[in-house]
């Protein structure tokens, strides 16, 4: 398995989300079975059916995080000295060229991506056409409804 980057506020969220599943998440679903089976016949018992569903998104969520978090590169986008230039857990301040609009995001990885806070994806075209420009320049985005193109004002690593 290869390494994906991830920002450290992004792994203390995944190490905070594996926290709850196994230490609140299984024992209530443990003992939500448990009191299904207490009900007597299981063939037709809706509560222990939807305990046990409840039960394997639980185990394969907790699987997938702990996939992640061993095979994640934790980045500490305040420790980075790129010189300038846009690179993963940078936060970018742009200028759309056509209307002057002023926009903010920062690069992070997959799990952490939430456009409504100003965090895209490192895979996601904006991201994509930012990495190792510096400010001053201007990138091109390939954009649903044509080519947008934003000057990057500002790199901060915060």
């Amino acid at each position: 398995m290869s390494t994906f980057p991830v920002t450290k506020r992004g792994a203390e969220s995944l190490k905070a989300e594996l926290h709850k599943l196994k230490t609140v998440d299984r024992p209530w679903v443990i003992s939500a079975i448990s009191d299904a089976r207490a009900q007597g016949d299981l063939s037709e018992n809706a509560e222990y059916e939807s305990a046990k569903d409840r039960q394997g998104f639980i185990e394969g969520r907790i699987q997938e995080i702990e996939g992640k978090l061993s095979a994640a590169q934790i980045i500490d986008p305040a420790a980075l000295d790129a010189g300038g230039r846009v690179v993963f857990g940078a936060t970018v301040e742009l200028e759309d060229e056509d209307s002057g609009a002023q926009v903010v995001y920062q690069i992070v990885g997959e799990d952490e991506a939430d456009l409504k806070l100003g965090r895209v994806n490192i895979s996601s075209p904006i991201a994509r056409a930012l990495i190792g420009k510096e400010e001053g320049d201007t990138a091109e985005v390939q954009a649903p409804g044509g080519i947008k193109r934003y000057e990057i004002v500002a790199v901060k690593y915060i």
